[in-house]
């Protein structure tokens, strides 16, 4: 299937689908079973809603990770390939957004697409709907 703006974004079914909703659930729960227990189980409702709160960080972190380090390999090979084709540095008045946008447009375009998220600040939304040409990325995380 071909990429472009309005399919380039990602959901998998394991994560959001599945991990998501029951984390939800879970949370929920405990919660719920931490209000209305009795105080003989206090401690082990207590230690119910720990766990939900350390499973819910790990969830949120283990993405946030995941993605922060993509997004400096994407920095790094978006310098490159603009240096390439310029011979010359990225602006450094591009917002790190901005430089993870532009990795969709295709070598001709690049340039000019630069130029013009700066120029007009584009955000990462415009930049990627002024891309005329897509250059797909199916490894995003």
């Amino acid at each position: 299937m071909s990429q472009h703006y309005k399919n380039h974004s990602r959901l998998v079914l394991g994560y959001h689908g599945i991990t998501l909703p029951l984390l939800l659930a879970l949370i929920g729960g405990s919660i719920a079973n931490l209000v209305t227990t009795s105080r003989d189980n206090l401690y082990s409702a207590s230690l119910i809603v720990l766990i939900a709160v350390i499973l819910s960080l790990i969830y949120i972190y283990a993405r946030a990770f995941a993605l922060r380090a993509q997004d400096r390999a994407i920095r790094a090979e978006e310098s490159l390939r603009h240096f390439l084709i310029t011979g010359k540095p990225i602006d450094a008045r591009l917002r790190l957004g901005q430089i993870i946008a532009l990795r969709f447009a295709s070598e001709e375009e690049l340039v000019a697409l630069t130029k013009k998220a700066i120029d007009e600040k584009l955000s990462n939304r415009d930049i990627k709907k002024n891309i005329r040409n897509w250059r797909a990325d199916y490894h995003r995380v």
